[in-house]
Parts: structure tokens; sequence; C-alpha cells
């Protein structure tokens, strides 16, 4: 159909742009003399598939518009004979070939953008603007030209793309061999760090959460968002100490430690990256962006330096700033031109892992007092409110990840997670990681053999401490079969102590307690965790938390009424308070998505409130008055409303009969 020299009205929705263009136009060059957000990755030239828009027909009162078929042009070749990659989909135009031949309006989907909103439940990304640090720009030189040179290549860049002034990262002299068509990978608008023969439409990301026991990594397309795979391995400095504090001694006490255990975590890193290209049948050579994040004793690790300022008061830091260098420096097998950008630590023992928290669950965007806990060997606390961000870190030290715990054990097949003790008789029912039912379900007993019952994990142990003194069993003061408590034939001396029998093996004679040393060890981890967060309270000068977050791969296993129990968060409102699972590593995936997270991140980094809680006089009467369950002198009147608690600082009375009870399952 030939076209006339006549304008027409074309509106982009859902962004409302809109503007007459010369009949004959593509939608395409509508979309980009608007700035209307459009992808495209080959320039227009039919092959990627990112420039997909749906045109709507009808009459259109708002806009003015009588929108009909025989406005836009017909599919033609290429839209015909297009085999990329990405599908067109059902009534959808590729916006490259669409030609404009009457009045039209035009719905830019939102997988089309430039700029997509994702939302990843796996790695707890909320409404993620994707703009990643590395773009791809096809490009024509000539056809049949053989000997395509750089100075070509950039004058197609700038005459294609309109990019101007690239440096040139490229070690080699000469472009590869090609039927002169490129794929030009550019960083940041401002240098030229890749090219490739022909049309690529892909490359990837690495987002790595470096922990003191896992470290947790997430493949991600860069331009998609979409993350194509996710692992995770054992941190082998473990072999070095369990905590960080230890593995710090051992570089005090051992010369040239620093440097074996830098080593060790480099390996590790390099091998987390294999495994998930592998997983993603990704090449290694197509990942070009890496982030890290991680406590400041593993940042100073995997980058070199030494750690042991962080041992001492005043833990000082080497550096506190945003960190970008390359994958090469730091051992990991890339792209020569990967590059590796690690999000700022916030103080001496508030790290880069809690600036990934900070990022993704933002509690500095939600009216109220908001807390955010990232439980681990080291609690980082951060608490949000009149226009403040205060950090802490608080020494909680090893007992939720199941360390100096009788039968305590981390959190594998065969672990007890959960607990719910029977207040009538004091027995307990549980469930095991790996086994779906639970312990007083059918087919536990065929289930179990798979794994065994083995030990019980940091989960499991929180919630056999709350149900033990929900069941009455123990002692606001946390005493096993303590006076006032009921009597139970689970209740079982123990020395001078009592200890509290959760599993009973008849076939294995196999018994898993919890003994008083135990929930000594919990009263210890959880009061030095409230009185962290009851300090930064003091310094915001409040005494409600509106909301609570609980991060990190523990956080999102705890129960947060029996945490609540436990007296390991403050008292709140029961729907306001969540786990966000590893957050740190969300923040790491957001940064690596997007250029503007690590610009906002370093922004509100240096604005935050560091309170070093080792040097505070008030934490040791926080701490003191947290060890009692859930407190000795905090009242919990939205706990209280759903849950019975034992009457504070008096001996609990004898069970009766039919007692009402709430919060059992």
């Amino acid at each position: 159909m030939e076209t006339s020299k006549e304008e027409s009205l074309v509106v982009f929705t859902p962004s409302g742009h809109r503007d007459y263009f010369e009949n004959g136009s593509t939608l395409l060059e509508a979309a980009r003399k608007l700035g209307v957000d459009l992808d495209s990755v080959c320039g227009g030239r039919g092959i990627c598939g990112r420039c997909q828009i749906e045109p709507a027909f009808g009459e259109f009162a708002k806009h003015k518009i009588n929108a009909h078929e025989e406005n836009i042009s017909d599919p033609g070749d290429v839209e015909i004979n297009y085999k990329g990659r990405k599908e067109i989909r059902k009534n959808r135009r590729l916006a490259c070939s669409a030609k404009i031949l009457g009045d039209l309006v035009i719905d830019v989907p939102p997988d089309s953008h430039i700029h997509k909103q994702v939302i990843r439940k796996t790695v707890d990304l909320t409404d993620l603007i994707i703009e990643p640090l590395v773009s791809l720009h096809f490009v024509e030189i000539e056809n049949g030209v053989d000997d395509a040179s750089f100075d070509l290549l950039f004058l197609s860049l700038q005459e294609q793309w309109g990019l101007e002034n690239l440096s040139n990262e490229i070690i080699e002299n000469d472009l590869p061999p090609s039927n002169g068509t490129y794929t030009a990978v550019v960083r940041d608008g401002k240098s030229l760090v890749a090219v490739w023969p022909g049309f690529k439409d892909q490359i990837f990301g690495i987002a790595i959460d470096v922990g003191s026991t896992t470290i947790a990594g997430h493949l991600c397309d860069l331009l998609s968002g979409e993350v194509l795979a996710s692992a995770g391995v054992m941190n082998p400095q473990i072999r070095f100490g369990e905590d960080l504090m230890s593995r710090v001694s051992y570089v005090m006490m051992n010369k040239g430690a620093e440097n074996e255990l830098t080593e060790v975590v480099q390996e590790a890193l390099n091998n987390l990256v294999g495994e998930l290209c592998d997983s993603s049948n990704t090449n290694r050579e197509d990942v070009f962006e890496i982030t890290l994040v991680g406590n400041p004793i593993m940042h100073h690790l995997f980058l070199g330096y030494d750690p042991t300022p962080l041992g001492v008061a005043p833990f000082t830091l080497f550096e506190d700033k945003a960190i970008d260098t390359t994958a090469d420096n730091l051992s990991i097998q890339a792209n020569p031109a990967t590059r590796v950008h690690v999000l700022p630590c916030i103080a001496g023992h508030v790290g880069a892992d809690t600036a990934g928290v900070l990022l993704a669950t933002k509690p500095q965007q939600t009216d109220g007092i908001n807390l955010v806990v990232d439980v681990g060997t080291n609690a980082e606390i951060l608490l949000a409110g009149k226009g403040r961000i205060l950090a802490a870190s608080s020494p909680t030290g090893p007992a939720f990840e199941g360390a100096q715990i009788n039968s305590g054990q981390r959190a594998t097949p065969g672990a007890i997670e959960r607990v719910r003790i029977n207040p009538e008789n004091g027995k307990a029912r549980f469930k095991v990681i790996g086994v779906d039912p639970w312990s007083d379900e059918e087919g536990f007993s065929d289930e179990i053999k798979k794994t065994g019952v083995t030990g019980i994990c940091g989960s499991g142990i929180i919630e056999v401490v709350a149900e033990l003194l929900l069941a009455e069993l123990m002692t606001t003061d946390g005493v096993i079969g303590g006076e006032g408590t009921n009597p139970s034939e689970y209740i079982e001396p123990d020395g001078r102590t009592f200890s509290y029998a959760l599993y009973k093996s008849s076939d294995e004679g196999k018994i898993i307690s919890v003994t008083q040393n135990d929930v000594r060890a919990v009263q210890l981890a959880k009061a030095a965790l409230y009185a962290g967060v009851r300090l930064l309270m003091d310094y915001l000068e409040t005494d409600q938390i509106d909301s609570i977050q609980l991060a990190g791969a523990f956080g999102s296993h705890i129960d947060t009424t029996r945490a609540t129990v436990l007296g390991l968060i403050p008292d709140c409102q029961k729907e306001k308070v969540s786990s966000v699972g590893n957050a740190a590593g969300s923040g790491a995936v957001m940064a690596l998505l997007s250029k503007s997270s690590r610009k906002e991140i370093q922004t509100l980094v240096n604005d935050i409130e560091k309170i070093e809680i080792a040097t505070e006089v008030a934490f040791q009467d926080h701490f003191v008055e947290a060890m009692a369950i859930p407190h000795k002198t905090a009242d919990y009147p939205f706990l209280s409303s759903y849950v019975d608690l034992p009457e504070r600082n008096k001996s609990i009375k004898p069970k009766r009969k039919n007692r009402r009870t709430r919060e059992r399952s």
C-alpha cells in the first residue's frame, strides 16, 4: 500500500506520549523521537524481537482518535519470517517494521520496556527498574567488508546509536571476522568493552552474598532481569573457624594466614560462578557484571584486606566506600572485561551485606518506626523512622545456627526445624527438614527413613524454647522444670538440672534433648539481639516498633510468633512482622540490575547513624533485662492478644483442666 506525505497522530500508552508523524515512518522511529521506553537491541533491524507493541483499534474519545486496522501496515517479510529468540506474541507487531498509515493508539507492554519492572519472589525484588550498567548495540558497518576497523565500528555506533566519544577497553587490535554486522557491548554509555560478530541479544551478571557459613549466588539476564540460576556453596573458611572472630584470631596467630583465607574464599567464588554458568548453560565469557556483598570481615578477606583491625576496638574498616574492581583481581574466571562491584560497608561490624538488606527492604520508605534484623552469628540491625536510619551489629553467637546446642546442627535434612508442645501432657510434635509430614501425621514413619532425625537446627531451638514457656514446662527465667512449672514425663533429671526430651527413638535408642545449657545459650543470644534493638530505640527516642522484617536465610525460617514469645524481637502487631528471606542477596541482585540502585545505597550509607554497641554502657542494662523470656520488664500487649503468656516474675500456677489455649498451629 502506498503512503502519502500526510501526518498522522500516534499515541503511546501507558506513557501518554503523543505527536504527529509522517505516514510511512516506523513506530520505533516515532517512539525514539518521543522518548518512549521501548526496547531494541538490534537497532530496528527486525532481529531481536524486543520492540513488540500492541496496536489498539476503535474509537478513543479521550485521544480524539478513530484507529482502524488499515492505519498500520500489514506484516511484511521481516515479521513473517522472524525467527528470533523472543517469540512475537498474538496481536503484537514489531515496532521496527510496522509503519504508520493513519492515526494510531499503541500500547507498549511491560516486557517491551527498556527499563522493565520485575518482581522475583525467589530473591525478593520488588518493582525493580531494570537499568544495567552494560548494554548491547547491534550495528551494520558495510555489506561485504572483511577488514572492518574499530574506527568504522565507532563511526557506526555514533551514526546508528548516537554513542559518541566512546573509549576502547578491548585489548585486540582488530575486529573479529564478520559479514559486516557486529554486536557491541558498551559499559555505562562511555566505553566499548567487547564486540561479537553478528547478532547477540543476551549478556549476564552474577550477584553473590558471601556469608560466613554459606556463599549464595544468582545468575541473571542483565537485559530482562530474569534470574536464570541460583546456587550456594559452603564457605571453605569454616575449617579455620566456625565464627568470624575465630578466623580473625587465626589470622592474628598465623603469619600469612590472611592470604590463605583470601585464596580459599576467592576459589569458592570462582567455583560458584562456574556452577551457576554450568546450570544455566551460560558461557563465562558472557558474564560482564558481578556484584558482591558480605559482612565486614568477609568483605575484607575476599578483597585481600587485612581483617585484624576489625578484631579489636575501634573496629576500623580498611575501606567503607563501594569498590569497583576486575574479576581477574579476585581470581574469578570470566570475560576480561568483567567488572566486580562491591557494595559499601556501613561500620566496623555492619557490612556490605547489611547495605544490601537496606537496599532490598527499604524501611526508610514506610511510615512509622520500622525494624529490620538480619539474624545470624552477628545480628545486623537497622532501625528507620523520624527521618533517620540507625545501624548496629549485636554479637548473638552461633547458637541460632545450631552451634553450642547439645543436639544442635546446621539446617540440613534430618534436622528438627518446627516444634509444637501439647500443654496437656508436654509431648512434642515436630517437623524435620526434608520430610513433609509432621511427626504425628500419617506417613512420617516411612518418610523419616530417608533422613533420620539427626538433631535440631536454629529455627527448631527457637521454637522449642518458646514452646516450653507456653506449655508451662519452663519458667520465665528460663529454668526447665523450675518452681511452679507443670509436671511432665518429658522433663527428665540431667545432673543438677533438668532437660526436655524432644525425641526418643525406640528403634535406634536415639534421644534428642534440650538441656538447661541449651536454653541458656539461646537466652544469651536472644538477649544480645534484643538489647541491640532496644539501644537503637533509645537513640530514636521510641518505645514502639510499627513493623519488623526478619532477614537472612535463618530469618526466613523463623516462626515470627515464637520469635516474639522468646523475646528475640520487640512486641509488634502480628501482621506487621514478616520474614523477607535473603535480603542481602536480593540487594546484591538489585545493584547488579540497576545502576541507580548503586547510587542510592551509597547515598543512604553515607547518611546512616552508626552505633557501636560494644562501647555503649546502656547495652549491658538492656541485656540483663532481656535475659528473661520474653523480657523482664517490657510489655507485650500485641502478643498477649493472641498468645497466653505465663505471668512474669511469679511462680507459674498448676495447670488447669480444660485450659483455653491459643496460637497452637
